[in-house]
């Protein structure tokens, strides 16, 4: 009898911990966010990163993130967590979007037109910014 109520114990010790661990995690989003849109970069990117932590397939968090590196006019940090975010979301428009830009401030023809390819693909949200693209593609074409 006391190791079943040992044991009943323990296991809402185990429930109660892990529903609190699941709450913090999506805290961490959430808070981040509302910094990000406050513009306190540095504060949200430290939460942006913990919630990665707990979360590494948190595709909108390296989404802020690279937005964050954007501002801070980090282009090799953007560039990796763009490509994070591909890696999770291949379809992911706006990452395309970003990593374009980047490739063509790169002067990097054939990683645009890749990309752009891919791009034309699967655009959803940022289907208008298709002739913007054309426009600076065709500057850097030789």
């Amino acid at each position: 009898m006391k190791i079943n109520f040992f044991l009943t114990k323990l296991f809402l010790i185990f429930l109660f911990l892990t529903s609190n661990a699941q709450a913090n995690k999506s805290n961490y989003f959430l808070e981040a966010k509302k910094l990000f849109e406050k513009k306190n970069f540095e504060k949200s990117k430290f939460l942006f990163e913990r919630d990665i932590v707990f979360n590494p397939k948190s595709e909108i968090s390296y989404l802020y993130l690279a937005k964050i590196f954007n501002k801070n006019e980090n282009d090799e940090e953007e560039e990796i967590n763009l490509n994070n975010v591909l890696l999770i979301n291949p379809k992911n428009d706006e990452a395309l979007y970003m990593l374009i830009l980047i490739k063509i401030k790169q002067s990097d023809y054939d990683g645009v037109e890749k990309l752009f390819k891919q791009f034309t693909l699967v655009c959803n949200k940022f289907c208008s910014k298709e002739n913007e693209i054309k426009n600076k593609f065709n500057k850097l074409t030789p």
